[in-house]
């Protein structure tokens, strides 16, 4: 990629307008579970899984607090019925127009234990200001998805919080309008009221469509709480696809949801791995809890970034750690 070229995926612009949201890539592993017993559909969803399969490229210098890589063998981690990791990527490719490799708008990290049956979502600030491993330069966390991909970012988080990052899963901004239809909408509560491209959005509970949810998602000016709010509604509408998935409505429209997916998922995580964490891990998918890592905000040659305090920094660590054992 060329100077200038990189310039022109760094540089935000006013009419360049984020939007922020992410498929839980867990979402993969329910459809296999939902229909996995019915014989005449399996070729079906292993083909659909099958042409959302992309491996990437990693680094295997990315080293730990120990000095170990910490992504070494994570292959036997699902076989052995272990912990794991998957790093979801919301990109902006497909909103707006886009068709060009984009940047993941939305970072959000999964960690699934089957022995304590829980997962964790933790929402990762997009404007991170951290080492991005493999380009050599200190940048915005999700400019890693514009220089090198799925992989890059993986490195780069991985580095960042000192675990390993197994697996990704990526999604782009039509496959979650699409979802949302799909499966009928979802539901959401929204802690105040507010107003966004001519759609006032009540307090409290509220049925989206994909539109809707896309809308919902996306605004952030005008909450109090900046990105972290939006982010915290990116999480309520990840949950809220989960629950459809799980309901009648996601059953009766599996060959849609697996059309979606099949052109706008792309993961590592092969359909013979989602049968095991079908059989070994689906517990743990039903009790999901979230965090946000959060920092301050500085300025920097006229470019906004987020500084992580090295407590809280540490206090994400030590949660995901935990969870991971």
């Amino acid at each position: 990629m060329s100077k200038t070229k990189e310039k022109k995926v760094v540089k935000h612009t006013k009419r360049s307008k984020k939007i922020g949201l992410m498929l839980i890539g867990l979402l993969l592993l329910i459809i296999v579970a939902i229909f996995g017993a019915a014989v005449n559909a399996y070729y079906t969803i292993e083909s659909a899984m099958n042409a959302t399969y992309e491996v990437v490229e990693r680094k295997t210098n990315t080293t730990n607090s120990s000095g170990n890589n910490p992504s070494e063998n994570n292959s036997e981690r699902l076989s052995e019925g272990k912990p794991f990791s998957i790093l979801l990527l919301g990109v902006d490719t497909g909103a707006l127009g886009r068709t060009e490799q984009g940047r993941s708008d939305t970072m959000i990290v999964a960690t699934v234990n089957p022995s304590t049956k829980e997962s964790l979502l933790l929402s990762l600030p997009r404007d991170t200001y951290t080492e991005i491993v493999g380009h050599n330069t200190q940048d915005k966390m999700n400019h890693a998805y514009a220089f090198g991909g799925a992989g890059m970012s993986m490195d780069t988080v991985e580095k960042l919080l000192d675990i390993p990052i197994d697996h990704y899963v990526t999604i782009d901004m039509q496959g979650i309008v699409s979802l949302v239809d799909i499966v009928g909408g979802i539901e959401v509560n929204n802690p105040f009221e507010f107003n966004y491209q001519k759609t006032t959005f009540i307090k409290g509970k509220q049925h989206l469509d994909g539109k809707l949810a896309l809308k919902y998602a996306r605004m952030r000016y005008d909450d109090p709480n900046g990105d972290y709010g939006r982010q915290a509604r990116q999480r309520q509408i990840i949950t809220g696809i989960a629950r459809q998935m799980l309901s009648m409505k996601g059953v009766t429209n599996f060959n849609s949801i697996l059309e979606v997916m099949s052109k706008q998922v792309k993961t590592d995580i092969s359909f013979q791995e989602m049968q095991t964490l079908v059989k070994d891990y689906r517990t743990a998918f039903e009790n999901i809890k979230s965090d946000q890592m959060k920092g301050e905000g500085f300025m920097q040659d006229s470019i906004s970034y987020q500084r992580i305090d090295p407590n809280e920094l540490t206090r994400v660590q030590r949660e995901l750690k935990t969870l991971l054992n």
